[in-house]
């Protein structure tokens, strides 16, 4: 029996399943239908909007050039193209006429006021652990910001995924819902900082590994996650969000301070914000406040190792090609050692979890598109070139893999297969 059989017969039978979950499992507790809308006042529209900026709200509900939180924004997912909704106020394609029972529905359930589902594209896996009070105030808010009426273009999925009936069996199988309950035996910046990561920040959403139906892995949340999401230049190519767990290949390799400076200002001693990051960091964390930007740190820094991912070696052939190449094209800046210099470019060594990451996909795509960095003050004297049109696959292989392995670095092979999927 071929690979592509068994493929097909498994996922016949998931879906059987699945269908069958459907039928004897009820969707899942509502908001209560009578739940009073919050009485609206300036200290709650303006606690509201701290916690939409902890959310990132805007980002993904503001199109390119489009109006703030108007919708529109194109999401580009292995199975197909959903567009993030209006969330204004305009009655008739915002949330004008939601209550606040429907607005806690969606945030905790997944679910719209018509009872149909949305996708998991919006985190509702996340920020179902947002708090009653907290959710008044993010409806409080999002009901002060200009109506704008605008409705979303249609998502573009193919059959079956454009079937939302089928997202009732796969909540079945893959979600659950309710607040973020404190752990009593930490303390409380922890449980802050816990809350503020798994529920608003959603991090999860892109450091986790997802099966094949979208569902973060059991067992593996935090420890890293490959995406949809642009390079410099437009192109949607792979991204893969770095492990945030305490391994060697992941936060392990940074301080609480490291990472509380990276969140709170987009740059730490080891780099600059790149990529998608950016938008995380630009819009959302670094405009909240530093005692909550030190708790999501103390978190974070808790979380325990990963399980190492085996690494294929690099043969002696590779890493002399390899360093030939970063000596020509990478040294000047990066230094011979890796460590990098105060004007003229990052570490490569000792710290960047780019570089130790299982899967190359980021990296790759610092190399051939050029870091699209942050917009903050310039650090470097002068900013990387891509080599796309200068180094061919191979080429790129090579010096990856000599970056990846050598100095303090053991993080496997890159093929010039890896290198192709990301052009």
């Amino acid at each position: 029996m071929s690979s592509t059989t068994r493929t097909l017969i498994t996922g016949l039978l998931v879906l059987v399943a699945a269908f069958l979950v459907w039928l004897v499992i009820p969707a899942g507790t509502s908001f209560p239908g009578n739940a009073e809308a919050p009485s609206s006042s300036p200290a709650l529209v303006e606690r509201g909007a701290y916690l939409a900026t902890a959310a990132n709200c805007g980002t993904c509900h503001t199109a390119p050039g489009g109006e703030a939180m108007a919708g529109g924004l194109a999401f580009n997912t292995p199975f197909g193209t959903i567009y993030s909704t209006n969330i204004t106020p305009d009655a008739d394609t915002g949330i004008g006429d939601w209550s606040f029972a429907d607005f806690a529905n969606s945030m905790r359930h997944g679910v719209r006021p018509d009872g149909t589902h949305l996708y998991p594209v919006f985190p509702y896996t996340s920020f179902t652990k947002i708090g009653d009070d907290d959710l008044a105030a993010l409806f409080t808010y999002l009901n002060s910001v200009p109506a704008v009426r605008q409705s979303a273009p249609a998502n573009e999925l193919s059959f079956p995924f454009n079937l939302r009936i089928l997202m009732k069996a796969w909540k079945a199988l893959f979600f659950d819902n309710g607040e973020f309950v404190a752990d009593e035996s930490q303390p409380g910046d922890w449980n802050r900082g816990a809350y503020l990561v798994e529920a608003f920040a959603h991090c999860g959403e892109c450091h986790s590994p997802r099966n094949a139906f979208g569902a973060a892995k059991n067992g593996l949340a935090m420890s890293g996650g490959e995406y949809l999401d642009k390079v410099a230049g437009g192109k949607y190519k792979p991204w893969f969000a770095p492990d945030l767990t305490s391994s060697e290949a992941g936060l392990g390799l940074w301080a609480h301070e490291d990472l509380a400076d990276y969140l709170h200002t987009g740059r730490n001693a080891f780099l600059d914000s790149i990529g998608p990051m950016n938008e995380v960091i630009m819009h959302s964390t670094r405009h909240l406040d530093r005692a909550d930007v030190e708790a999501m740190a103390t978190y974070l820094k808790s979380l325990p190792a990963a399980s190492p991912v085996a690494r294929e070696p690099v043969s002696e052939r590779i890493m002399g090609r390899g360093r030939t190449i970063y000596n020509l094209h990478c040294g000047t800046c990066h230094l011979p050692t890796g460590l990098g210099d105060p004007e003229m470019g990052p570490k490569l060594n000792q710290g960047s979890l780019v570089v130790q990451a299982p899967n190359p996909a980021s990296m790759i795509n610092v190399i051939l598109y050029a870091p699209d960095v942050a917009d903050l003050p310039p650090r470097w004297r002068m900013p990387m070139d891509e080599f796309q049109y200068i180094l061919d696959d191979e080429e790129v292989a090579a010096v990856a893999s000599y970056i990846r392995n050598s100095w303090d670095n053991r993080a496997g092979l890159v093929t010039p297969d890896q290198v192709a999927r990301q052009r």
